[in-house]
């Protein structure tokens, strides 16, 4: 206790706590997604550790976190200097380098990873193609192998791969003290809300008892909301057989949004499949009665109107 005292008061000159955090940097090629996940014995750890920017890169910050690396880190890395280029520039002008974590993905999909000497045991990194796996103070190295695993092997879109990751990483024992929040960042140009950022995904659970699965449950509203949308622009192509398609995987995702069920009654109707139609708005109003007055009179639903069975679910 008394080294560890030593150190706050001599280096930082504030109460910092040790902070135990295991984290995923990542690139997808097919999608130019970059993004970061994170879980930690810490208060709110998605304030501190993850950094990414659509066509630049990504970054965890971690380890008595040096948090200039995050916007510095980026900013190096828009002018083209590699991940390891970058790590190296960032740790020469840090005097307490040897107590930091960083991960650093670009949007090449090259990556670098940095663990000091001095960070707490479990300590230790992977950087493997498109991605670098980072932690300290865990259950031992299990952890960020359980975490490269699971981010190779699974399938999906980048924040499905990096949720899987961090998954994996508590399931092999995580962070050795135990568990208090999570986050998740995804950036992809336009993607932000009304496309006015980069900012796809941006999750965070700031103190729950199990952080990692509470950030799968709204991880899955997310995505099953991104479904909403991307059905809706293949509604407006006039494809309406992919926009059901889609349209199903959301509500598999998020079964207990009348919405989801609605909308897919919607369109199932357009496509003339009455049956199923019918089938999805009474799982809708069975969730959400309110629904029957917007059922009433929306013209998606017309073709159902002259079915008996309709005007009993809407009665």
């Amino acid at each position: 206790m008394a080294c560890w005292l030593s150190f706050t008061l001599l280096t930082f000159c504030q109460p910092l706590q040790p902070t135990g955090t295991f984290s995923i940097v990542a690139f997808d090629p097919k999608t130019g997604d970059l993004g970061v996940a994170v879980a930690s014995k810490f208060l709110a750890v998605g304030s501190v550790v993850p950094y990414a920017k659509a066509g630049v890169g990504a970054i965890a910050t971690q380890s008595f976190a040096n948090t200039t690396f995050g916007p510095k880190g980026l900013e190096l890395l828009r002018k083209g200097l590699t991940p390891s280029q970058v790590l190296k520039q960032l740790l020469a002008s840090d005097k307490d380098r040897e107590f930091r974590q960083v991960g650093i993905v670009d949007a090449k999909g090259r990556a670098a990873a940095f663990t000091g000497k001095k960070c707490l045991p479990w300590a230790g990194h992977i950087v493997g193609k498109g991605f670098a796996v980072q932690g300290n103070i865990l259950a031992g190295e299990q952890v960020v192998k359980a975490m490269a695993k699971a981010f190779r092997e699974t399938k999906g879109e980048l924040a499905e791969r990096l949720m899987a990751a961090l998954e994996a990483g508590e399931q092999a024992g995580g962070d050795a003290r135990g568990k208090q929040s999570a986050a998740i960042l995804v950036v992809r140009k336009g993607a932000g809300y009304g496309g006015f950022d980069d900012r796809y995904i941006d999750l965070r659970v700031d103190d729950h008892p199990e952080p990692v699965k509470e950030l799968r449950r709204i991880l899955n509203i997310k995505l099953a909301w991104s479904q909403v949308s991307e059905a809706s622009k293949w509604r407006q192509k006039g494809n309406i057989k992919k926009a059901v398609e889609i349209l199903k995987a959301a509500v598999q995702r998020y079964p207990d949004q009348a919405v989801l069920h609605y909308d897919l009654a919607c369109y199932l109707a357009l496509l003339g499949k009455r049956e199923d139609a019918l089938k999805a708005l009474e799982r809708a109003l069975q969730l959400d009665a309110s629904l029957k007055e917007l059922a009433k009179k929306d013209d998606d639903l017309k073709s159902l109107r002259n079915d008996p069975r309709f005007e009993k679910l809407v009665r």
